[in-house]
């Protein structure tokens, strides 16, 4: 298998896209959760890109399975995260609404994308 290019990735692009926006929505996080839940949340959506393009680059479909399922995981959590800010009453629910649905649409990319790599 030849590594994938990344910007020709749609859920990398898509992804990308999502780690602008939570970093936009957690500006408006208090201080005092900027080692917190704040610092938590941004590692947590650059893990998205990150392991998808880790993955992309290795030789061998298998890893890059391996890696799809790291990233799979961490929408997840993120999801988790974004539930907390409404939850603790950190951000509305309508910022975190958008994020949401972009992160559900990146969690069937991610599926399928895995799903392609088993055959």
């Amino acid at each position: 298998m030849k590594s994938h290019r990344i910007e020709d990735l749609k859920v990398w692009s898509k992804s990308m896209a999502l780690v602008k926006e939570v970093y936009l929505v957690t500006a408006e996080l208090p201080n005092e959760e900027r080692f917190g839940l704040l610092s938590q949340i941004r590692r947590c959506a650059v893990s998205i890109p990150s392991n998808i393009a880790e993955g992309a680059g290795r030789n061998n479909k298998n890893e890059f399975y391996q890696f799809l399922g790291i990233a799979f995981g961490s929408t997840y959590e993120l999801q988790t995260q974004l539930q907390l800010l409404i939850d603790l009453n950190f951000i509305s629910e309508t910022k975190i609404i958008p994020l949401k649905e972009l992160l559900t649409e990146i969690q069937k990319m991610i599926y399928s994308l895995k799903a392609s790599l088993k055959l």
